[in-house]
């Protein structure tokens, strides 16, 4: 059986819902994790996604701020939110398909919303910068949770750092600005490689190929510039690994009418 798996900062799900739609009508990913969807979960456009033919969904909102969600076509065994850093501020959620979607090993999806940290790498003088550190801490301990049951899982979704040389567009320059400084990029990877996962854009892209899926509003022409970051990720289990059958990542959405400044990432999967 493939999965197709999408995650996708979305930057309002209310105001972008056609770009999701049309999204959706191109690529149909079977599951759609989508982060910062600024959106209560008494006013998700649930319907609009059920007429898309996802039935079910996952959601961990609040107006205005943040917000992440897992639509899917096919039906979850179970669902759970966590806070992390002592806030309720809808960065996580995690859904588990399995029997019920026809899986015979169940497979786990975290999906997250790591904060930006604002515009000052300093934690003393940056509250923002601080509690992203923090965040990273304690996702290392969320990314550590299937290894002891050897789960299938996938930890996915605006990770706000670009941890490699090649995940921006000049490492020399960006080395002081906050999603590339170096302390966030070592918390990233310890995080990644305490939980044995597998970097799944980077196992098929390796470096020094460029990768990114964010791209300024600041920018004026920022297909032309292309000063790129990769801050969107999907991590695999290593009990996954070996069944990763392709990444795309749909650049084409950064040039669309009113669009996010992240792009879809799509990873299929033989499970």
């Amino acid at each position: 059986m493939q999965l197709k798996i999408t995650t996708w900062n979305v930057n309002s799900v209310r105001f972008r819902i056609d770009l999701v739609a049309k999204f959706i009508k191109a690529a149909r990913p079977d599951v759609l994790c989508l982060q910062e969807t600024k959106c209560p979960d008494d006013a998700f456009p649930m319907k609009r996604f059920r007429r898309l033919g996802y039935e079910y969904a996952a959601m961990n909102g609040q107006k205005g701020y943040h917000g992440v969600a897992i639509l899917s076509r096919l039906p979850f065994d179970s669902t759970s939110v966590r806070g992390f850093c002592g806030k309720t501020d809808s960065r996580h959620v995690t859904a588990t398909l399995g029997e019920k979607a026809g899986l015979k090993d169940p497979v786990t999806l975290h999906n997250l919303y790591v904060p930006a940290g604002g515009d000052i790498p300093d934690p003393g003088l940056n509250p923002k910068f601080e509690h992203k550190l923090g965040f990273l801490d304690e996702m290392r301990e969320c990314a550590d949770v299937h290894v002891k049951g050897k789960q299938r899982a996938i930890l996915l979704g605006d990770l706000n750092v670009a941890p490699l040389e090649h995940d921006v567009w000049s490492h020399k320059q960006l080395l002081d600005v906050v999603s590339h400084t170096p302390v966030e990029c070592e918390k990233l990877n310890a995080a990644r490689i305490s939980g044995g996962w597998v970097d799944a854009m980077r196992e098929l892209v390796p470096e020094p190929q460029k990768l990114y899926t964010w791209w300024s509003y600041r920018s004026p022409d920022w297909k032309s510039a292309d000063k790129g970051r990769r801050l969107d990720h999907m991590w695999l289990s290593a009990e996954l690994a070996g069944e990763l059958a392709g990444i795309r990542i749909a650049k084409e959405a950064r040039g669309w009418e009113a669009p996010s400044d992240h792009v879809p990432v799509t990873a299929t999967l033989n499970v």
